[in-house]
C-alpha cells in the first residue's frame, strides 16, 4: 500500500467514470428532449447514411403521389369533355336518324337538322380547343395522338390511339403492306347458267313464271321478261340485298357479288327453278377479310402489327383493325397483296408524361386523341369525317349513321382507355406508393427515432451512476487527509 499526496489515482480514476456518465446522461437527455437517436453523425454514421437516403425516398414517394393525383385531376377533366362530345354525337345521330324519315320531311325539316348538327359539329371542334388543365390544351392533338393520312391511293382513312402493340405510340410514319387482299363475295362462274343477252325467261324455266331468293329477299321473274330487265330487279333492291347483278358478255352469265369486302357480307341465293343457277338450286358465299402488316413507331421501339379486316360487327373487310383499336381504311386500290410495304401515313404523338415514382424512370406515358370533328369517323367513308356530314343531301343520311357511329366508337375507346388508365395505373399506382412510404418511414423510424423506454431505462441507470460516481469522487478526494494522520506521530 502506497499513500501519495501529489497525485490521486483514485480521485482521477473516479472523476473520468463521473466525466463518461456525464456525457453519456447528456446524449441521453438530448435523445429525450429530441425524440431522436441519431442526432448527428457521430451518433450512428451508418445510421445516418441509411436514414437519410430513406428520407430521400419518404420525401419522393409522398411527391410522386401528389403527381399521380395530379394527373388523376387530369385525366378527369379530359374525361368530362369527352362526355360532352359522346352527348352531342347522340344527338347528332337522333337528327340523322330523323332527317332520314324523307318520306315525311320537307327540305325545310332537313336544314333544320342540319342547322342543329353544324352547331353540335362546332360544339365538338370548341370543347376540342378549349378544354385544358391548367394552361395545357388537352384535346386538341398537342397533348395526344394525330394520325395523317399520306398515301390516299392505299388508304383513305387511319385511327392510331394512345397504344399500338400495347406500348405507347410515339411520332413518325406508318408502314403498311397488305398480305391478304379482301374479296367480295361472289356466285362461282360454274354455278351459273350460260345464254344469249336476248333469251326470255320462258324458254329456260318452262313455266310461266318463277322466282329466286337473293338474301333472303325474294325477286319475282316473268315469263316474258329479258334478262336484262331481271338484272334490273336484282339492282333495284340491292340496298337492301347487298348484292349486285350486271351481265358479263364474255361468259355469258349473270354474275352475282354483294357490294362490299368481307366474311360478314354473302350471297346467298336460292333458286328452285334455275332460273340463273346451273346445276344447283342453292349457292351461299362469303367473301373474304383483308389481313395487312403494320409498323409504327413506339416509346419501347418499332413496332410491327397484324391488322385484320372485318373484325367488328358490319365491318367491311377493308376496314382493318388491331387488338388495340387502331383502324386502317384500304381503297380498292391499295387492296393489293402484290404491291410492296410503303409510308401510308405519318404520326404526330404529343405524350404525356407522369411522373408516378421516387426515382428516376419511373414513370408513365399517356396519350390522349384529337377530337376536333375533321378527325372523328374518317375511316369509314373515303374522304368524309364527322365535319363533312349534311343530311340536306339525297342519300346521305346512312352514310352520316355510318360516320357517327364509328365516331362515338372512337370516344367510347379513348374514354375506356383513360377510365383504365386512372384505376389500374394511376389510382393502382397511389395505393401502392402510400404502402411503400409506410414502410419507408417505419425503416427510417427504427433508425433515426429514440426508444422512450430504452432511453429512460437508461436514463434512470445513469442518474445512480452519477450519484454514486459523485459520492465515490468526495471518498477518493478525501483518501489523502489520512497522510496528516501519520504525520501526527512525528
Amino acid at each position: 500500500m502506497s499513500l501519495r499526496i501529489n497525485t490521486n489515482i483514485q480521485s482521477q480514476n473516479a472523476l473520468r467514470n463521473v466525466s463518461l456518465t456525464s456525457d453519456m446522461m447528456g446524449r441521453t437527455i438530448e435523445r429525450l428532449a429530441s425524440g431522436l437517436r441519431v442526432n448527428r453523425a457521430a451518433d450512428d454514421p451508418a445510421g445516418l447514411i441509411i436514414s437519410e437516403n430513406l428520407r430521400a425516398q419518404i420525401t419522393g414517394l409522398q411527391q410522386a403521389v401528389n403527381n399521380a393525383q395530379d394527373a388523376v385531376n387530369m385525366i378527369k377533366t379530359a374525361e368530362a369533355a369527352l362526355d360532352e362530345v359522346h352527348n352531342a354525337l347522340r344527338t347528332m345521330r337522333q337528327l340523322t336518324l330523323h332527317a332520314a324519315n324523307t318520306g315525311v320531311n320537307d327540305y325545310a325539316s332537313l336544314q333544320a337538322d342540319q342547322t342543329q348538327i353544324r352547331a353540335l359539329i362546332d360544339s365538338i371542334n370548341r370543347i376540342a380547343e378549349q378544354t385544358s388543365f391548367g394552361t395545357k390544351r388537352l384535346l386538341d392533338g398537342t397533348s395526344g395522338i394525330s394520325a395523317a393520312v399520306t398515301d390516299p391511293t392505299r388508304i383513305s382513312g387511319i385511327f392510331i390511339g394512345g397504344l399500338f402493340n400495347n406500348f405507347p405510340t410515339a411520332s413518325g410514319a406508318v408502314t403498311l403492306q397488305v398480305t391478304t387482299a379482301a374479296t367480295r363475295a361472289a356466285v362461282p362462274a360454274d354455278d351459273l347458267r350460260e345464254f344469249p343477252a336476248d333469251t326470255t325467261l320462258a324458254s329456260l324455266m318452262g313455266t310461266p313464271a318463277g322466282s329466286v331468293v337473293i338474301n333472303g329477299y325474294t325477286i319475282t321473274a316473268e315469263a316474258t321478261e329479258t334478262l336484262a330487265s331481271f338484272i334490273d330487279k336484282i339492282n333495284a333492291v340491292s340496298h337492301i340485298t347487298g348484292v349486285i347483278a350486271q351481265y358479263n358478255n364474255a361468259t355469258r352469265r349473270i354474275e352475282l357479288r354483294h357490294r362490299e369486302y368481307g366474311s360478314q357480307f354473302r350471297v346467298n341465293v336460292q333458286d328452285q327453278l334455275g332460273i340463273i343457277l346451273n346445276g344447283t338450286t342453292s349457292v351461299n358465299v362469303a367473301g373474304r377479310n383483308a389481313v395487312a402488316t403494320v409498323i409504327a413507331n413506339t416509346v419501347n421501339g418499332v413496332q410491327t402489327v397484324t391488322f385484320t379486316g372485318g373484325l367488328a360487327t358490319g365491318d367491311s373487310g377493308l376496314r382493318l383493325r388491331d387488338n388495340f383499336g387502331n383502324i386502317i381504311m384500304l381503297t380498292e386500290q391499295g387492296n393489293d397483296d402484290s404491291l410492296a410495304a410503303a409510308q401510308v401515313a405519318i404520326v404526330t404523338a404529343g405524350l404525356l408524361q407522369f411522373q408516378v415514382g421516387a426515382n428516376a424512370g419511373q414513370f408513365v406515358r399517356f396519350s390522349l386523341i384529337d377530337v376536333n370533328a375533321s378527325k372523328l369517323g374518317t375511316t369509314v367513308i373515303p374522304g368524309q369525317s364527322l365535319a363533312t356530314i349534311d343530311v340536306t343531301q339525297p342519300n346521305s343520311t346512312d352514310d352520316a349513321l355510318r360516320i357517327i357511329d364509328a365516331a362515338i366508337a372512337e370516344i367510347s375507346k379513348m374514354r375506356g382507355d383513360m377510365g383504365a388508365f386512372q384505376r389500374y395505373i394511376l389510382e393502382s399506382n397511389i395505393r401502392s406508393l402510400n404502402v411503400a412510404r409506410e414502410n419507408v418511414m417505419a425503416s427510417e423510424s427504427t433508425i433515426r427515432d429514440a426508444d422512450f423506454a430504452v432511453e429512460i431505462s437508461t436514463f434512470t441507470k445513469q442518474q445512480i451512476l452519477m450519484q454514486s460516481g459523485m459520492s465515490v469522487l468526495a471518498q477518493a478526494n478525501a483518501a489523502p487527509q489520512t497522510v496528516l494522520q501519520l504525520l501526527q506521530r512525528l
